[in-house]
């Protein structure tokens, strides 16, 4: 069988960049100077620059990787090391024998970076605007297990669910259990929280620079600033980063780019775990996709293995479903559909499509979307399915295919955590729909005990994968490289954010 051998050119390795590091104006004093003192800046970059910065209305990873526990932080958060929900804005919490009522107790000496002082109306406030009338935040489907949130005095919240649910305070711990000030305005532009760290400006199409709150109620930030930069050269980044001006190349998605750094003493090259699935999306909801065979023909065609050591270079896990093995009811599907072309082929005909058919995959910018589809679409033809690749910028891909699912075929990264939940969404971009799957969601998440939960939530990610609603190409790496005396930064990417609120340098 002949291998399709990708060549990355510069630009493509720079597409690749989800999150990279570069210089703060080729300052190198602001990068590498005043560490001791705390006065330093650390410079990060990233590929996709938000749209906007209201978390709370866009569906982009690119806005809570600055904003959210650097600027913004919920009742609770998920510890960057285990993924475990830790006390954040609550200094603690109680949840009712029959899991449907959970009591939290503020911290005291809490403001707002605009020097308001944090309330329980302001929690009570920020979770119901999630779901009120007219509420475009995508991840509202996430409250609306909550019946009632009161605030029986100023420094208690009271939250009564509908029913017991096993992913609502984990949930709450991300993007949608960001607490902001009652009536907060202008979130787009101007973010208000109560982190370890202000925003201060926003460069359109260059930069994001968030600067230190020196009234944080807890651990202060380790440097006065901390730049996010967005480039698209892979060439000035690497340069850039040998040279002195960084501090950081974080989540770097053109592994090939690695190579120059191993054996420098300069340098920290570690490879770190995530949640981030690399999906093979198909659209379960019309045309020839709507057929399982045809859904299971291309997850036989796909040499997984191949995939991983063409595209990725060797880095990488196999996952065969959408749960990652940090995930407690993880179970290996990788033999669910062994590459075999034959079978591929022999299900198309049963199909209907002996004589092949042809699909159209929307592909963002990121490298591993772009590289791995020109894989996929070779592999692809070997089994008679013609594959029109169609690059699209993200602003496009969130409005085309996640939310008007106007696709048949797309490559995203799906990085927030314990995300199997959305295949029990009929009306989600992937527009499966199967009853019995939504239903052991329903079960899992209404367990009391963790080893039930864990069983059904087994048993839907194993009809899920038999039913081919997707492919999952591979579980992404948390590749990075950190200079010699940066410290603090998390090497595991378990969380939606790219913590640098414990980053110091020498």
């Amino acid at each position: 069988m002949n291998r399709l051998k990708i060549t990355l050119p510069a630009v493509l390795l720079a597409t690749a960049l989800a999150l990279t590091a570069c210089s703060s104006d080729g300052d190198s004093e602001t990068t590498t100077g005043g560490g001791g003192s705390g006065n330093g800046t650390v410079t990060l970059g990233a590929y996709l620059e938000p749209v906007s910065l209201d978390l709370t209305a866009e569906a982009g990873a690119a806005i809570p990787q600055v904003l959210l526990y650097n600027v913004y932080e919920g009742l609770v958060r998920q510890n960057a090391d285990t993924g475990e929900v830790e006390p954040l804005l609550a200094s603690e919490w109680k949840m009712s024998d029959d899991g449907t009522k959970y009591t939290f107790k503020l911290r005291d000496g809490v403001t707002f970076h605009d020097g308001q002082k944090l309330t329980a109306q302001d929690v009570v406030w920020s979770f119901k605007r999630v779901t009120a009338e007219g509420s475009t935040n995508p991840f509202k489907s996430q409250m609306t297990v909550v019946k009632t949130v009161e605030s029986p005095d100023a420094s208690t919240v009271e939250v009564t669910l509908s029913r017991p649910s096993q992913s609502w305070l984990f949930d709450v711990a991300g993007r949608v259990g960001v607490v902001l000030k009652e009536n907060a305005t202008d979130l787009g532009t101007k973010p208000n929280g109560t982190g370890p760290f202000k925003f201060d400006k926003w460069n359109r199409g260059d930069s994001i620079t968030l600067v230190r709150n020196d009234g944080y109620w807890g651990d202060k930030a380790k440097v006065a600033t901390a730049v996010f930069r967005y480039i698209t050269d892979a060439n000035a980044l690497n340069n850039a980063m040998l040279s002195g001006q960084l501090d950081i190349v974080a989540n770097i998605q053109a592994p090939q780019l690695l190579e120059v750094f191993k054996g420098n003493k300069q340098f920290e090259v570690v490879e770190g775990k995530t949640t981030g699935e690399v999906v093979l999306a198909m659209n379960n909801g019309k045309g020839p996709l709507a057929d399982v065979r045809v859904r299971q023909a291309i997850r036989h065609a796909i040499d997984h293995d191949a995939l991983i050591k063409t595209v990725w270079s060797g880095y990488g896990t196999k996952i065969g479903s959408m749960v990652p093995p940090s995930d407690p009811w993880y179970e290996d599907r990788n033999g669910d559909f062994p590459h075999d072309p034959a079978k591929a082929k022999q299900l198309l005909a049963d199909a209907g499509h002996a004589n092949g058919l042809t699909l159209t995959m929307d592909v963002p910018p990121p490298g591993y979307a772009r590289a791995s589809a020109q894989f996929v679409a070779s592999q692809l033809a070997e089994v008679g399915i013609k594959v029109t690749q169609n690059n699209v910028e993200m602003p496009q891909w969130l409005d085309k295919v996640l939310s008007k699912a106007n696709y048949d075929l797309s490559i995203i990264a799906h990085v927030e955590p314990r995300d199997l939940v959305r295949y029990g969404q009929p009306e989600y971009y992937y527009r499966y729909k199967n009853p019995a799957v939504t239903q052991l969601m329903n079960e899992a998440d209404t367990a009391l005990d963790a080893a039930t939960r864990d069983k059904k939530f087994a048993e839907a990610a194993k009809v899920i994968s038999q039913e081919a609603a997707s492919d999952w190409l591979f579980l992404l790496p948390n590749l990075a490289v950190i200079r010699d005396g940066v410290e603090g930064y998390p090497k595991d990417a378990v969380t939606q954010s790219f913590d640098v609120t414990k980053v110091s340098k020498k």
